[in-house]
């Protein structure tokens, strides 16, 4: 599993009922054909970041086929999750730096 590309976005919480910061982050992978993960239409990793304070994770998240939009039932192995949790704090840092410019 290798990201090729990322968006990043910050999801309003208008009544307040969340603690901290969300932001909802796609992942677009790109996927070995040997991998049970693999479609022809793409794959994409769809999460919810959550950032409070000094803590930051992922929260929620879900593999989506890209072309059809449909859920995918995969879950991230230990070592992804690490590995995923280490790219969205990099992408939250300079989304974070673009915002206070």
């Amino acid at each position: 599993m290798k990201i090729i590309e990322a968006t990043i976005e910050k999801l309003e919480d208008p009544f307040g009922i969340l603690s901290g910061e969300r932001f909802e982050i796609v992942l677009t992978l790109e996927i070995n054909e040997d991998d049970e993960l693999y479609s022809e239409n793409g794959t994409l990793l769809k999460l919810i970041y959550a950032v409070e304070e000094t803590d930051a994770k992922i929260v929620q998240y879900d593999f989506i086929e890209k072309e059809t939009n449909k859920v995918l039932d995969f879950a991230l192995e230990d070592e992804e999750i690490i590995e995923t949790e280490a790219y969205c704090k990099k992408l939250y840092d300079q989304y974070s730096a673009e915002e206070e410019e």
